[in-house]
Formats: C-alpha cells, sequence, structure tokens
C-alpha cells in the first residue's frame, strides 16, 4: 500500500505513531502502532466528483454505525475486514480498526433497479456493463433479473467506468471474478430482502473486496470499505416507488439538486468548484442520513 504524503489530511487528535496512509473523498486511513489499518469516516460529502467545502454533521459516525450493523448481518455470507480492536478515542464512533487486504480494483456494482449510470448506459446501447436487458425500460424500472455490473475505480475527481465481466476476468481472473459476482448477488439479495421488509427499495449498491494476506483469513475473499450506506446504495420508499421518473433518495439527493438549482448559481460543467452548502441544505441532508440509518436498523442514532 503506497503511503500519501500529502499535509493537507485531517489528524483527528490522533497520536504522532498513527501514520497516514491515504484519504479518499469521505474516509481517512491511518496505520496502528500494531500494524492495523484504521478507517475514520469523516463528515466529508462530495458530489459530481467534487469534495464540497461544507461538512454534514454526523455523516462520519451515520456511515460507520450503518456498515458495522451490515458487516455482522452478512458476516455468514462473507467474512469482513473489522477486527475487535478498541478504536482510539479521538475517533470513537465513526472509525473501526481493520485487518490489511490486497484490495482487488473492481467496484462490484449490483442493480435491481434502473438509475443513474447505469440508466444512461442503458439509454445509449440497451444494456449494462454488457448485460443485455429488455427494451421499454424506463427511469426507475425494475429490472426483471437483478445483474451484476462491475466498474472500475476511479481516482478523486474522476468517473468510475462500467466494465463487462469478461473484462473483469482479465483484469483479476476466471475464479476471482465469478466469486466477486457470486458473493455480490447473494449480498445483495439478502440486503434487499430485509430492507423491503423495512419499507425500502435497495435500487443498487456497489461493493470492494480484497483478499487477506495474513492470519487466518489469509487467501481468502474478504468485504471491505464501506457496505450498503446511502453513499454506496440507493435507497427508495417503497411506498412511493413508481418507474418513469427520479425517485426520492435516502442520500445526497438533496445536495445535488441545490448544486443544480439556479439558486446555487454553479455550472458542474464549469470546472469551477462548487460553492458552500447553505445551512437549510445541510440539515435536509443530515437528518435523511438518520433517517436511513433509524429506518435501515429499527435503532435510533444518538
Amino acid at each position: 500500500m503506497t503511503v500519501d504524503t500529502d499535509q493537507n489530511f485531517p489528524r483527528y487528535g490522533l497520536p504522532a505513531e498513527y501514520e497516514h496512509v491515504y484519504s479518499g473523498k469521505v474516509r481517512d486511513l491511518f496505520r496502528t502502532p500494531e500494524g492495523r489499518l484504521l478507517f475514520v469516516a469523516s463528515d466529508r460529502i462530495s458530489a459530481f466528483d467534487y469534495i464540497l467545502p461544507t461538512e454534514i454533521p454526523d455523516k462520519g459516525r451515520i456511515l460507520t454505525s450503518l456498515s458495522l450493523w451490515w458487516f455482522d448481518k452478512l458476516s455468514d455470507i462473507v467474512p469482513h475486514h473489522v477486527t475487535n480492536a478498541a478504536v482510539p478515542p479521538e475517533v470513537k464512533g465513526r472509525a473501526m480498526i481493520c485487518i490489511e487486504l490486497d484490495m482487488l480494483p473492481v467496484e462490484c456494482v449490483v442493480r435491481g433497479y434502473l438509475a443513474g449510470s447505469g440508466l444512461a448506459e442503458y439509454r445509449e446501447k440497451s444494456s449494462i456493463s454488457g448485460v443485455n436487458l429488455p427494451p421499454g425500460l424506463k427511469n426507475g424500472s425494475h429490472l426483471p433479473k437483478t445483474i451484476f455490473t462491475p466498474a472500475t475505480k476511479a481516482a478523486i475527481g474522476e468517473h468510475d467506468e462500467n466494465i463487462t465481466f469478461d473484462e473483469t476476468v482479465v483484469m483479476i481472473g476466471q475464479e476471482e471474478a465469478q466469486e466477486l459476482r457470486r458473493l455480490s448477488l447473494e449480498i445483495y439479495e439478502r440486503a434487499e430482502l430485509l430492507v423491503w421488509e423495512r419499507g425500502l427499495i435497495l435500487a443498487d449498491t456497489k461493493f470492494e473486496f480484497g483478499i487477506a494476506t495474513s492470519g487466518k483469513l489469509a487467501g481468502k475473499i474478504v468485504l471491505a470499505d464501506e457496505v450498503l450506506t446511502p453513499d454506496s446504495s440507493r435507497y427508495w420508499p417503497a411506498d412511493t416507488w413508481e418507474a418513469g421518473g427520479s425517485q426520492p433518495s435516502f442520500d445526497k439527493q438533496f445536495v445535488r439538486d441545490w448544486l443544480t438549482s439556479p439558486e446555487s448559481g454553479w455550472d458542474k460543467d464549469s470546472g469551477e468548484p462548487p460553492p458552500a452548502l447553505p445551512d437549510e441544505i445541510v440539515e435536509k441532508t443530515r437528518a435523511k442520513y438518520i433517517e436511513a440509518y433509524e429506518t435501515v436498523t429499527g435503532k435510533k442514532f444518538s
């Protein structure tokens, strides 16, 4: 793993022996004194491939709590990277200590409904990631069959690109590609059923996997990063779903809508960074993340 030498990363008050390894759009990664990895979820929020200048209070705690809840629910399907080691008090509630993995360079996207980049590709090609789909599907349509549509992992500021399963095989090998597809579909099917009982639709989601390098999981495929959060998944209320348009979602849709409105004064194609978010949008977005956590888990966020 390459160490990021950029000094503009947050330290969260962590002791000096926690070595900064990498910072992404939302998470900051440190190596612990014991050689494990500390994943810290910040309150940063991104949209249109930009990290916004305004944070959403409690977002990192919500994402971490929800990921931990899902890792537990899915552990009989696939092992995960979270350990039982105590998190430093400076980042308690927003961090996980994890084993180190050789990450597989594929975003494992599963789609049960047509939305986002999948909708755009369908309109252009009548397929997604090489999977042919019937004509006449609309924005928000329930797909005839749940599909695995892998993508490449993009650097910050760039777009993930959908790839075919055959291209995935070339990247990581036949056996690993088949196992990622099997695991991704099985996880999605478990999660889809669970949230449906909570009144939600899981329209699509993405997973990341790696191969454990040591310990009892050495050589095994392990579920990593975050899982089934509003940042990596589209959750829609089931009682208002209707194909043919955009669906209300439990994520940063308030942010996207405001940024593309005349009120923001920002053109997403201008090359200029987005403006700061107004307090009202911050509050609505925070409330939506909390609602997602509480609806999925049945627990009160505090």
